[in-house]
């Protein structure tokens, strides 16, 4: 509860919606009224679902929060991340999110008539990937695994990291996973808040194991990170139109940022608040290793959100593209997106 308290996160109430406005979750489009509607930024015809839809797509997201009492960071006597781990939690997130989109497909929910036992242990090794224990092969994004790939850089368990050397380090934990499943998946960061066309095939069909059939020339999904700068010292608000509009892009899996040094994952907006997931809640550590772990407290049962002009000016984007034909269909909307709020 001090814990809790001390670093930011209230129990939250019942989250209000307006039923006049949609709301964007994840490329999604929800809205308590059936009617259709039009997506100026990219131009498209969306499908709307219904609110009842986007409490079970928003609760099916994995929530990865700060943990207590887990095996002691690397260098450190630290066996919790409360106060500092906030950054490194939304990233997890937001890569977390990719996975989904990866191996379960978009439209996949936590429960429903096509949860199948296929769909489940695809679901509990994403969540073995992000356990809180210092296994390189079974726990490749885990905190103790992103801690220590932040001491190659100069961070320390305990420091604070910003969204773009988390970007960056999410990156080195994919090219230096060993798992199998995760060796057709690759994380391209954008340098200068561009994303070069011609990198990002280079990485989609460049072959980083040693596997029999890993085949070079083959294309391979790909997970987008944009660092980026919104601003000065505040957000700018000239740029609250483009963000909503990359949250209406189908290939988008959100937003790490939020305030200095409290960092969220954005998922979503209505009107001028932005939806997301908080980091700032200390629970017990889970034991991923276990065949049945509890799965419970890795997801929110309540969307929280915060207006647009509070959020940090600095940003990292994510995208996720499951072929070719999907990463030219991101190419082809960003740019309507940003030509249209040029």
């Amino acid at each position: 509860m001090w814990n809790n308290m001390k670093y930011g996160f209230s129990v939250p109430l019942k989250t209000n919606f307006n039923e006049d406005s949609p709301i964007w979750l994840l490329g999604r489009c929800y809205h308590a009224k059936n009617y259709e509607y039009t997506s100026e930024q990219s131009k498209q015809q969306c499908q709307i679902l219904s609110l009842e839809e986007f409490h079970r797509h928003f609760t099916s997201l994995i929530w990865l929060t700060y943990r207590r009492s887990f095996v002691q960071l690397n260098g450190s006597n630290l066996t919790s991340d409360c106060g500092w781990g906030c950054m490194l939690r939304s990233g997890q997130m937001m890569l977390a999110s990719g996975l989904i989109f990866h191996f379960l497909k978009k439209d996949w929910r936590i429960s429903g008539r096509c949860h199948s036992r296929e769909q489940e242990h695809y679901y509990r090794v994403i969540l073995q990937f992000f356990g809180d224990q210092d296994d390189e092969e079974r726990s490749p994004f885990s905190l103790h695994r992103l801690v220590t790939l932040g001491q190659h850089t100069g961070k320390q368990a305990g420091d604070w990291y910003g969204p773009a050397s988390v970007a960056h380090i999410l990156e080195k934990a994919m090219i230096s996973a060993t798992h199998p499943l995760l060796h057709d998946i690759n994380i391209y960061v954008a340098q200068d808040c561009t994303v070069y066309i011609d990198e990002v095939k280079r990485v989609c069909t460049h072959c980083r194991t040693h596997q029999r059939d890993c085949s070079s020339g083959k294309w391979r999904p790909v997970i987008i990170l944009v660092p980026m700068r919104l601003g000065g010292e505040a957000l700018n608000p000239i740029y609250i139109p483009c963000v909503k509009s990359l949250f209406t892009l189908d290939q988008c899996i959100g937003i790490i940022g939020g305030r200095p040094k409290h960092s969220l994952y954005f998922v979503g907006f209505q009107d001028e608040k932005m939806i997301h997931l908080d980091p700032h809640y200390c629970q017990p550590v889970v034991d991923t290793t276990q065949e049945k772990f509890p799965t419970e407290s890795f997801h929110c049962p309540n969307p929280r959100k915060t207006s647009f002009k509070k959020m940090d000016p600095s940003c990292t984007i994510g995208f996720y593209c499951s072929s070719h034909e999907d990463f030219e269909s991101f190419c082809q909307h960003a740019s309507e997106v940003l030509t249209y709020h040029a």
